[in-house]
């Protein structure tokens, strides 16, 4: 029976998801304090799994009728309030940055960065990364523009995907080579927490646009429907804007 509410059927999956979350999360205490990587794998390749096969249940909602335009318009709804919760997440993060920064405490010397603490050069790798992320964003732009021209947007999307993965492994790269670490103080923490929260964005974002491109390979999408890209590319576009923001002041200007 097809109508303009969206009811969802029984599933497991927000279940399933929550625990291999909270056991992730869990299994990243035992890396940092023992080593003991093999949890934190089997946790990651499940959140993994469980998320692709509830995204395809949702993916064949779609092609099966279920979201018509009453529908499509809360997914809409819903994506801006989690688009506006995240950006809340990052501005609670400034938050902390500036309160450290503008007002450095007697025991930082008084002085942001703190004194002795050898920084990452911001016109280095961060540098880099900038381009790739603004570059990423150029080709997203570029694949949405020739999907609404009815135009193939391959090239394109497999461009960004590969940018995705360039910047991930840059930004791993400069932590292994980073002199200083999560423990190092006040300057260490707020480093290493935004920098990192946005990497594991970068790491989402990446494979929801991935996700899609395999939809895009079997012809899920067309020039008047392709929602989830459209939800790919917004968020997309926010991580973006929240890399510029923490190369400006977290890089840059503490440097």
């Amino acid at each position: 029976m097809f109508h303009n509410f969206h009811i969802l059927s029984l599933s497991s999956y927000a279940f399933n998801l929550f625990f291999a979350s909270a056991g992730m999360l869990s299994s990243l205490v035992m890396f940092f304090k023992f080593g003991l990587y093999e949890l934190f794998i089997f946790t990651l390749f499940s959140v993994l799994f469980i998320s692709f096969a509830w995204g395809k249940d949702i993916a064949m909602e779609g092609l099966s009728g279920y979201h018509n335009f009453f529908v499509m318009d809360g997914f809409k709804f819903g994506v801006i309030l989690f688009v506006f919760s995240e950006f809340m997440f990052f501005f609670c993060i400034f938050w902390t940055f500036f309160d450290a920064a503008l007002v450095p405490v007697h025991e930082l010397g008084e002085t942001w960065s703190p004194f002795g603490m050898h920084l990452v050069n911001p016109f280095g790798v961060p540098l880099l990364n900038t381009i790739i992320l603004l570059s990423s964003g150029v080709t997203v732009t570029w694949a949405h523009h020739s999907l609404l021209s009815n135009k193939s947007c391959t090239n394109s999307m497999i461009l960004t995907c590969l940018l995705a993965a360039y910047f991930t492994g840059i930004q791993l790269m400069e932590y292994m080579e980073a002199s200083f670490s999560i423990a190092d103080g006040v300057f260490g923490s707020i480093f290493y927490l935004s920098t990192g929260f946005h990497g594991i964005h970068v790491l989402c974002g990446g494979l929801f646009l991935a996700f899609n491109f395999l939809r895009l390979l079997k012809n899920h999408f067309n020039y008047n429907h392709h929602l989830g890209l459209e939800f790919a590319i917004l968020y997309w576009h926010f991580v973006d804007v929240v890399w510029l923001f923490l190369f400006v002041f977290v890089y840059w200007w503490s440097y």
